[in-house]
């Protein structure tokens, strides 16, 4: 143990961990056809395990907050907190679109989040507090407080980090102090809140030269992360299947459908005094059809 009273924190980390690691694993069978897995429905309805992640989060608040405070007790809470959480940050990008875009690239937003969200308890698991220890000399106390005025710098280098919209860099600045100063000191993201009002435009445009050059360099290391931990995507996103096949449609109305207005070829041919020969065999089935005999 770290210190003491860290144990449901530590169980929460580590089944937030695991519980992602075994979903992942789980999924990915399923989508193989793989296993003996295979996915849950209730009268022909998909049940995403976001649905008992919800569940299990619900039964950890109320352990922790209406519960016996005995140890037993808070790690339940923790065990049951931590396997919810996971569950539903698996699916949080599915969430935020209210579309199933689970194997998409946006999909990969929930990789994303679940580490950002695992590198925070571990922070939390391996953090710790300088007041409340008893018996502790001058130099000790020197040193606690030195840390903690280190720590508390970082945290707000980190937040400058995240007004300059660098947020994989604020997340490795929680853990390695130099980085968070770095990405602090360098130019932000032409899109952030600090670039659209500090900014001048020929900064702005450096920044947006900028950008380009670090996206050009990273981001095939962040896609193979997030493919190793989540999955490669399989499916397109719902934006471009939609404007595509919006765009077939309009083309196939276009090829193989009635024109909304100008005259047909017969009528074309016939003359515009010339009457509509097939509206009129239309009336007259009509007429038959509603005639007695």
């Amino acid at each position: 143990m770290i210190a003491a009273g860290k144990l449901p924190l530590m169980l929460c980390f580590l089944a937030f961990v695991v519980t992602f690691l075994v979903t992942r694993t789980i999924t990915r069978m399923i989508r193989d056809g793989r296993g003996p897995f295979r996915n849950v429905t209730a009268g022909g309805t998909h049940i995403h395990h976001a649905v008992p992640g919800i569940i299990l989060l619900m039964i950890g608040a109320f352990t922790a907050i209406g519960g016996p405070y005995a140890l037993g007790w808070r790690s339940f809470a923790g065990v049951t907190v931590g396997i919810g959480m996971s569950l539903v940050l698996d699916e949080f990008a599915l969430i935020l679109h209210l579309q199933d875009v689970y194997w998409s690239g946006e999909g990969q937003l929930s990789v994303q989040m679940v580490s950002l969200v695992a590198a925070c308890l571990g922070l939390a698991v391996c953090g710790f507090s300088p007041f409340g220890v008893k018996d502790i000399d001058t130099i000790q106390l020197s040193l606690r407080l030195t840390a903690s005025a280190v720590l508390i710098g970082d945290g707000l280098l980190v937040l400058i980090c995240i007004l300059k919209g660098k947020y994989r860099t604020a997340l490795f600045g929680l853990f390695l102090p130099p980085v968070g100063w770095i990405g602090a000191a360098r130019l932000a993201r032409p899109s952030s809140v600090w670039a659209r009002h500090r900014y001048s435009q020929k900064r702005l445009e450096r920044a947006k030269r900028r950008a380009v050059d670090f996206d050009r360099r990273w981001d095939p290391v962040q896609t193979f992360w997030d493919n190793l931990a989540g999955g490669k995507p399989s499916q397109p996103n719902p934006s471009s299947s939609g404007s595509s096949s919006s765009g077939s449609s309009s083309s196939g109305s276009s090829s193989s459908g009635p024109t909304p207005s100008g005259p047909t070829p017969s009528q074309a041919a016939s003359g515009p005094g010339t009457p509509d020969l097939a509206g009129e065999d239309v009336r007259k089935l009509s007429g038959r059809a509603r005639s007695p005999g």
